[in-house]
């Protein structure tokens, strides 16, 4: 026998590359730094994503920052990737660029997955939201996990794969894609 390959199957949301934006929300993830100088090898994702957070306000989307907030001496991703995003200081701030403000939600979270133990459920239940327009770093460890926790709040697999497509879309598009959305 054969291995087994997925194939997409003709569902609705692969059909449509519609976002419904008063159902929406930005969700930014670990583009840190605070006023301190972006690394010139996150420029080009730094100025993507502020660019998007822009047109997300321009177009009434609500913008979420979820941000590293480490503990030192207490949480033990610290002990596989050394300090970064420690809890109070610029390291674990938005990036200066996004010009974060009072329409914005800051979210401090402590583990790859910006659900886990945190207000963000919460937060996208009182706006509203079932859709993010997810943007951050790292993509293949905190993007991918809190994705994989968006999936994972929701009832059976079968409903949690129906619902992770249709609120979590793991279509990958450029940022020229996601601005014209933003800009629709």
């Amino acid at each position: 026998t054969m291995a087994y390959l997925p194939v997409a199957q003709d569902t609705p949301w692969q059909k449509s590359d519609e976002i419904d934006l008063s159902r929406s929300a930005v969700l930014v993830v670990d583009v840190l730094g605070g006023s301190n100088e972006v690394l010139p090898v996150l420029a080009d994702m730094v100025a993507n994503s502020v660019a998007i957070v822009k047109a997300a306000r321009a177009a009434g989307v609500p913008v979420i920052f979820a941000d590293d907030a480490h503990v030192p001496g207490l949480d033990r991703e610290l002990e596989l990737w050394g300090d970064h995003g420690i809890a109070g200081t610029e390291d674990a701030k938005p990036a200066a660029t996004f010009e974060v403000g009072e329409g914005d939600y800051v979210i401090p979270k402590r583990r790859y997955d910006a659900f886990f133990q945190t207000d963000l459920d919460l937060t996208l239940r009182e706006l509203g939201v079932d859709t993010l327009i997810v943007v951050g770093a790292d993509t293949n460890i905190c993007v991918l996990q809190t994705l994989a926790g968006a999936y994972f709040r929701v009832g059976t697999q079968e409903y949690g794969l129906e619902y992770f497509s249709r609120c979590y879309d793991s279509r990958v598009v450029d940022t020229a894609r996601v601005l014209s959305y933003l800009a629709a």
